[in-house]
This record gives C-alpha cells, sequence and structure tokens, in this order.
C-alpha cells in the first residue's frame, strides 16, 4: 500500500481513462478525488461500474473518496475544488490531469480548415484545464515540499500525421507535453515531480461507442497492424504506468513523456 495517507485528485475519473487511473490509485492506497463535469457519465457510454458510482467503487478498497462535480475548463472552478479537498482530505500529493479527449467532429479537424469554436474548445478542455488544475495544486505541493503531477497527453501529440487530421487535439497534447517539461523545471526544486503519459489507441468504452474501437473486426485489424506489440491497448496498461509515476518508484523521474503505445511511436504516421 505505498500510497497510504496520500491523496489524489483525477480529473475526468468518472468513466472510462480517468476511472481506471482511479481504481489502481486507491488499490495500492490513495484517498482518491473522483471529478467530473458529469459524475455520471459512464452511462453515456454503458460502461459498467462495480458500485453505484465511482466514489462508491473507491471507498470498496477501504479508503476516502469524494466526488466533485467541476469543469476544469473554468479556473474558479478549479481553484474552489482543490480548496475543498485540501479543507476536507488535509493534503493533496498527486493530481493527474485526465480530462480531455478528441470532442468536436473528425471531419472539422483538419489544419487548415478547422473552425475557430472547435480549436478554442479543444485547447481549453486539454491544454487550459492541465494548467488550471496544476496552477491549483502546485501551491499546496511546494509548501509541503512534494507532490506527484501526472498529466495525459497523447502519441497524436508526440507524432504527427500525413493528412492534417485532429491538427487542433494534435496541437493541444503537444502543448501538454511542453508544459509538463517547463513545470517539471520550476517545481524540481520543492521535490514535486511533474511527468506526462502519451497512451495510443487504447480501448475505452467511448472508443467502443464512437469509433468502434476494440468492436469492429476490420478496424481492429487495421490499427493493430499499425502497432509493433500487435493488440489495441486497454485502460490498464495506461494505469499501471501511472501508478509507477503516482508512487516512489519514480522518485527520480521528472519532465518525462513516456509514452504507453505498444511502440506505435515507432511507425511511420
Amino acid at each position: 500500500m505505498k500510497l497510504r495517507g496520500k491523496v489524489a485528485l483525477v480529473t475526468g475519473s468518472g468513466r472510462g481513462l480517468g476511472r481506471a487511473y482511479a481504481l489502481k490509485l486507491a488499490s495500492v492506497g490513495a484517498d482518491v478525488v473522483i471529478n467530473d463535469i458529469n459524475l455520471d457519465s459512464a452511462r453515456q457510454f454503458q460502461e459498467e461500474l462495480t458500485a453505484p458510482t465511482v466514489m462508491e467503487e473507491i471507498r470498496a478498497q477501504g479508503v476516502r473518496s469524494l466526488g466533485i462535480q467541476a469543469d476544469v475548463t473554468k479556473k474558479d472552478q478549479v481553484d474552489a475544488m482543490v480548496e475543498r479537498i485540501v479543507r476536507e482530505l488535509g493534503r493533496i500529493d498527486i493530481l493527474v490531469n485526465n480530462a480531455g479527449g478528441m470532442l468536436t467532429p473528425f471531419e472539422r479537424g483538419f489544419a487548415s480548415t478547422m473552425p475557430e469554436e472547435d480549436v478554442r474548445f479543444i485547447f481549453d478542455v486539454n491544454l487550459l484545464g492541465t494548467i488550471f488544475c496544476c496552477q491549483a495544486v502546485a501551491p499546496h505541493m511546494k509548501a509541503q515540499r512534494s507532490g506527484k503531477i501526472i498529466n495525459v497527453s497523447s502519441q497524436a501529440g508526440v507524432q504527427g500525421n500525413d493528412t492534417g487530421a485532429i491538427a487542433h487535439y494534435c496541437v493541444a497534447k503537444a502543448g501538454v507535453a511542453e508544459y509538463t517539461r517547463l513545470l517539471a523545471g520550476e517545481l524540481g526544486p520543492y521535490n514535486v515531480t511533474v511527468n506526462a503519459i502519451a497512451p495510443g489507441v487504447i480501448v475505452t468504452s467511448r472508443a467502443q461507442v464512437q469509433f468502434k474501437r476494440g468492436v469492429d473486426p476490420d478496424l481492429t485489424a487495421a490499427e493493430e497492424r499499425r502497432i509493433p506489440l500487435r493488440r489495441l491497448g486497454v485502460p490498464e496498461d495506461c494505469a499501471r504506468v501511472v501508478e509507477f509515476l503516482a508512487t516512489d518508484l519514480s522518485d527520480y523521474v521528472t519532465g518525462q513523456v513516456i509514452c504507453v503505445c505498444g511502440g506505435m511511436v515507432l511507425s511511420p504516421s
């Protein structure tokens, strides 16, 4: 129970990858705050829980949990969320900035034509939300001279493509990677590590519903051919790396962007 007594905040953890990160941190002893813009979001994509809510799933592991519905693109809501965590749970040790995603129509995402409203929305939810959350926890981590910040970039932010597709998402996730490096440099003297993971093709409940990932055999086969390990990722693949970055196993690791992609980063776009 490496994280016993630690308090973690996982944004966008009402379902999918965020929920997997929250459950993993709870399994090694952390008290976990579940944040989402909709705490009941698992129902939207028919994701099955083992309890009525994610918070109850966390508590079933013998640790504390809060559920806070807040929009990470609103700085005042983020600041209020972190203050509540410190007030009610006593501290904040771990932040996983998971909220985000490619949440606009694919066909509108090409570099030369993407509309302004899509660009601003994707930047807000992926990059600005990450920045706001990091800024909110930084004073507390600096004061206690310890902390682990784990941002979520994407394979799309590490490796380009030759079509110009999902350009706003790629740029936002590349921004997360660079912000991670900059913040790591600033917070290093306070014994706060800042790293990022860059997931590749992961089968989540949303990906199954929206993109038929892992459902359509032809699509699955085509995606697997691009991956040296020849399989799609599952949330647990990413959650294990989050566990590493949240525990003392990674105490001398900071400013890194770790690709969790089955080797996809080695392949041409």
